[in-house]
């Protein structure tokens, strides 16, 4: 996976990538993980004029990314794409304390799997795919873990499948917040990263990419 000149890296998700951008402008790459990479990234590679986009939309599910997946990815026709996407599929689940079935699983393995299947089909793109993570603060988001863990399960498959990168953020991030804090990353609902949790992010997405002399 090497970055080339005029490369168009593009972040694609939910709240988290959202992290506030402004929406009616393409370019704006909003106040979280994607703006630290692109910062990173446009010091260390001032040569290769990167185009890096963000289309997080906060509150999707997986679904409502493959509803808009053909106009803010395929259209875009970018190199490189870093998904990260779930977390609001079991977020909806336990407010009506409802956990998923197997048929709603296995939908959201169909849908994942149209995503990175169409992204090979129509780009060339190489994919880095994220799992969506939750901290335990408060306390009743340890409640979310047994239907959040069947979809990072289906992640880990499908970067496997498909041969994708995979930064394993929900170990990583939980690993983190038993040392310093759990609400130290993400604040007080255990989802939308702090400026350390999306920090932590970048540092993960960079040390994942870069480190492993992938770029």
């Amino acid at each position: 996976m090497k970055i080339m000149n005029d490369d168009t890296l593009l972040f694609i998700g939910d709240s988290i990538t959202d992290a506030g951008r402004d929406r009616l402008d393409s370019t704006d790459l909003g106040q979280g993980f994607p703006l630290l990479i692109s910062a990173y990234l446009q010091t260390l590679f001032p040569e290769k004029r990167l185009t890096i986009l963000n289309r997080g939309i906060g509150g999707d599910k997986l679904s409502d990314v493959k509803n808009r997946w053909e106009e803010d990815c395929l259209d875009l026709n970018p190199d490189i794409v870093t998904l990260l996407v779930g977390i609001n599929d079991t977020w909806r689940n336990l407010e009506s304390n409802h956990i998923a079935s197997e048929a709603e699983l296995e939908k959201f393995e169909t849908d994942y799997r149209f995503l990175l299947k169409s992204l090979l089909q129509r780009t060339d793109a190489r994919v880095i795919l994220v799992e969506p993570f939750v901290l335990p603060y408060p306390k009743d988001r340890i409640n979310w873990r047994k239907d959040l863990d069947e979809r990072i399960q289906i992640v880990r498959k499908m970067a496997k499948e498909y041969q994708a990168e995979l930064i394993p953020l929900d170990g990583l991030l939980n690993a983190q917040g038993i040392k310093n804090g759990f609400s130290y990353y993400t604040g007080e609902d255990g989802v939308h990263p702090t400026v350390a949790g999306h920090g932590f992010i970048a540092k993960s997405w960079i040390s994942t990419i870069i480190e492993k002399k992938i770029l």
